[in-house]
């Protein structure tokens, strides 16, 4: 009896500290609205209940916060008001100024508010002020973590207000966020969840007003309450961001350069259609202002995924995107016949290219969301794309001829996202790409679940995809997913199966690099979450995967891969991999992303890597990384090396420097060439791979800043012998193929000044300077030698663009009340 008491008493201790139920805050109405001018001297804030007593996430979870936090809300019938009093010694505040949503790896201390206007413990809303006011807004999706970093979406920009105030005993912070900038239902009394998080830079301390728990899983679902807030209406949201842009760009072709004016206008429109649900539209949208892709030297069948810069691509398709088949890029790509029409005139010099689009242009594209009071979440996206043509005219005849690139194209996604108990959901996704004429169509539909068990420690996942393709040749496919898992505490674990069938094909608006799979795979890790003697948090996984080929079923690989992850108490952290191939691989993939039953054997390898950064308080800031890898059976080795710096000249000023080098002896792969009865040919190759970049942002104000960004990439491919593959996947020498040896480079500068001199509304001037893939360092150039290389690159002919564009916001309500 005496040892179950104490027992108790720990657990007792624990649940009158806070961590047993969530904290909650009366939702108080005023009739009169605080000043957002940083003063707290507004009489109305002292109705509002303080919320403060603010707990550790980290370095030190669980701990009193080491300021004091005091933070106060009200509400009226169109905003929220927040008052945060944050203490502190004035001289410790840090201090920079970032871009928008740009608090990250900054200098610089920040507030949060967090707002789950549903109450559904998965999709919220965060707004941050910095001490400098900059301000950060994000889309919060389910099953996102709570510590330092990213939260969601930060490419949703919303319309609010806050002001900052130093003072001293630290600095005031006041928010205005009006309802036009949150969804929510029509109800007469609702409860939202809300959560508030202070961060301190100089010792990278997050607390939060309700404490979250590292161990455990999810993040919105560790909200406190706002409870009881009446009669609230939702407004009328309706926007229109109207622009106009125009510039200059100057092409090398072959004879000369080509130049054009550019022009544009178009405008993007948010329509609330009701309370919940939201339609965002873009007529005739003009993306030229996005910063140039990290191209490369592609040597494997697959496509390379490039990141998506288009703000209409990248806020708020959370929810479009969660059962990752939407892969935004397909939509406005290259056209699929532009490299063909190129071909022509490269092989025939009468012929002359008079038009022929780099990318396809975008009629239109609209997005509906929304969720419904019963939690369901809706999502309708649709784009249109318009037929692209090429025209080409005979130097002789001056005949031209019209050849179409690309059809007009219908691109559509259907999503259903029934938000269950806990962090479970029940999710139907449909995506559907619809060609003019007898062009491929397709169809994929999906089925996601994941259960959560009631104290969300363990998880049961399943996915299910179905594919139709309708083209000359039509076919389908499928692929299924099911994991269990633990989610919360020190120790987890996941083991999963997954199976897609050969002709699998969500890659019409997904992307998928290779179908015909069976993957098993388990994983076991544990995270220690709070500081010991000498670190601030560790962690270790283990990883084992094993694959086979789906039809026929074969084996494929085996790999077990170990990973170790310390943060030391100086704020440095190290990672380190290593991975073990303890058996031949047969890669069915090695020339081609669809099987044909041929395969490569490649023996046995190990990889070792190591990573890591200092402390990014300081000024200067480094990362490092280096990798070793080697096949001892074809004397195969690699080594790669990264080096990054970034120094921050002053509050205003940072710049950043990163070079990454890879070399490879004796790599054996696809050669790019077919024998005359179609067997791939491979090669063993020594292979050379360097990018430098430079980048760097100069903050004017909080609301001004220049940025600037200049990338080199060079890769070098030397081939030593030929051979074919045998039945058994093993190599057969062949004759030598000459001129397959490449020097590639590619080179960009971007730079953006950009200025929002309003909310919403803002003024760009971009200017891009490129080389052309069809300017290019011949391979008989002394190599070796980087600066030589760089040197013969910045000779050659250079595109250059540049432009400015105006956006203007307008706000329904506010029209209407002048």
């Amino acid at each position: 009896m005496l040892l179950r008491r104490l027992l108790v008493i720990p657990l007792l201790l624990v649940c009158a500290s806070g961590f047993c139920q969530s904290k909650s805050l009366p939702a108080v109405k005023t009739s009169q609205a605080p000043k957002i001018d940083g003063e707290p001297d507004d009489a109305v804030w002292n109705l509002a209940p303080v919320a403060t007593d603010f707990i550790q996430n980290f370095p030190t979870f669980g701990a009193q916060a080491s300021v004091k936090t005091e933070v106060r809300l009200l509400y009226d019938n169109n905003a929220l008001y927040i008052l945060a009093h944050l203490y502190d010694t004035p001289s410790l505040i840090r201090k920079q100024i970032t871009a928008r949503d740009g608090e990250q790896q900054s200098d610089v201390d920040y507030f949060s508010v967090f707002v789950d206007t549903y109450n559904d413990n998965q999709n919220g809303f965060q707004f941050l002020v910095t001490s400098m006011n900059v301000q950060t807004d994000v889309r919060l999706a389910p099953n996102l973590g709570g510590g330092f970093g990213s939260f969601g979406d930060k490419t949703w920009d919303a319309i609010w207000d806050s002001k900052v105030k130093m003072v001293n005993d630290g600095w005031i912070v006041e928010m205005k966020i009006p309802y036009i900038s949150l969804r929510f239902s029509k109800k007469p009394v609702q409860d939202w969840g809300i959560q508030f998080l202070r961060f301190t830079r100089r010792n990278n301390e997050s607390s939060y007003w309700n404490p979250v728990d590292p161990n455990v899983n999810g993040f919105v679902n560790q909200f406190g309450e706002l409870k009881g807030l009446q009669d609230i209406q939702p407004p009328l949201r309706l926007s229109f961001s109207p622009y106009i842009s125009t510039g200059f760009r100057s092409t090398p072709q072959k004879n000369g350069y080509l130049k054009e004016w550019l022009r544009s206008g178009g405008m993007d429109v948010k329509y609330g259609i009701n309370e919940s649900f939201t339609l965002d539209a873009t007529l005739i949208p003009d993306f030229g202002q996005v910063v140039s892709d990290n191209v490369i030297n592609n040597l494997t069948p697959f496509e390379i995924r490039f990141q998506e810069n288009r703000p209409f691509f990248t806020e708020g398709i959370e929810l479009f995107n969660k059962a990752g088949l939407f892969y935004s890029r397909r939509i406005g790509a290259t056209p699929r016949g532009y490299y063909a029409v190129r071909s022509m005139a490269d092989a025939d010099p009468n012929i002359q290219i008079i038009k022929n689009p780099t990318l396809t242009q975008l009629y239109n594209a609209i997005k509906f969301s929304g969720r419904t009071k019963r939690k369901l979440g809706i999502g309708f996206f649709n784009a249109v794309t318009a037929p692209m043509k090429a025209v080409l005219k005979d130097k002789t005849s001056g005949e031209k001829t019209t050849i179409e690139t690309e059809p007009l194209t219908n691109y559509n996604i259907v999503v259903l996202d029934q938000s269950l108990k806990g962090q479970s959901y029940l999710t139907f996704t449909n995506t559907s790409v619809i060609r003019n004429g007898s062009s491929r169509d397709a169809n994929v539909t999906a089925v996601d679940v994941a259960l959560y068990g009631k104290n969300n420690r363990y998880a049961i996942t399943g996915t299910a995809r179905y594919s139709k393709i309708w083209n000359t040749n039509s076919y389908d496919g499928y692929s299924s997913q099911l994991q269990f898992s633990k989610v919360g505490g020190k120790l987890l674990f996941f083991v999963k199966s997954l199976v897609e069938s050969k002709r699998y094909d969500p890659n019409d608006l997904g992307l998928l690099h290779a179908p015909n799979e069976v993957t098993y795979r388990a994983n076991i890790s544990y995270r220690k979450n709070k500081p010991t003697k000498n670190f601030i948090n560790y962690s270790y996984s283990l990883d084992n995967r094993l694959q086979y080929l789906y039809k026929p079923y074969a084996y494929h690989r085996y790999d077990i891969t170990g990973t170790a992850f310390w943060v030391f108490k100086n704020f440095w952290d190290v990672t380190l991999v290593s991975q073990l191939t303890p058996f031949d691989v047969h890669d069915y993939f090695f020339y081609t992303r669809y099987p044909t039953g041929k395969y490569l054997t490649l023996p046995l390898n190990f990889v070792f890597d190591a990573s890591g950064s200092t402390d990014s308080r300081k000024k200067l800031f480094g990362e490092y990384g280096g990798t070793f890898a080697r096949s001892p059976r074809f004397n195969n080795d690699y080594y790669g090396g990264l080096l990054g710096v970034r120094y921050r000249f002053s509050n205003k000023l940072s710049l950043q420097i990163s070079y990454v080098a890879h070399k490879e002896l004796n790599n054996l792969g696809y050669a790019f060439e077919l024998e005359s009865n179609g067997d791939p040919i491979v090669g063993f190759r020594d292979l050379k791979e360097n990018i430098t970049t430079v980048s760097g942002i100069y903050n004017f104000t909080s609301r001004m800043n220049l940025n600037l960004r200049i990338r080199h990439y060079w890769s070098e491919v030397q081939y030593s012998g030929f051979y074919n593959v045998s039945g058994k996947g093993d190599i057969v020498s062949r004759s030598f193929i000459d001129n397959k040896d490449e020097n590639i480079n590619i080179f960009n500068i971007d730079a953006f000044y950009t200025w929002d001199f309003k909310p919403g509304s803002k003024l760009i001037i971009g200017y891009k300077n490129w080389l052309d893939d069809q300017e290019f360092v011949p391979f008989q150039f002394p190599k070796n030698n980087y600066l030589k290389n760089l040197g013969e690159v910045l000779n050659l002919r250079h595109g250059n663009e540049l432009t400015l564009r105006f956006i203007y916001f307008l706000d329904y309500n506010q029209l209407r009340k002048k």
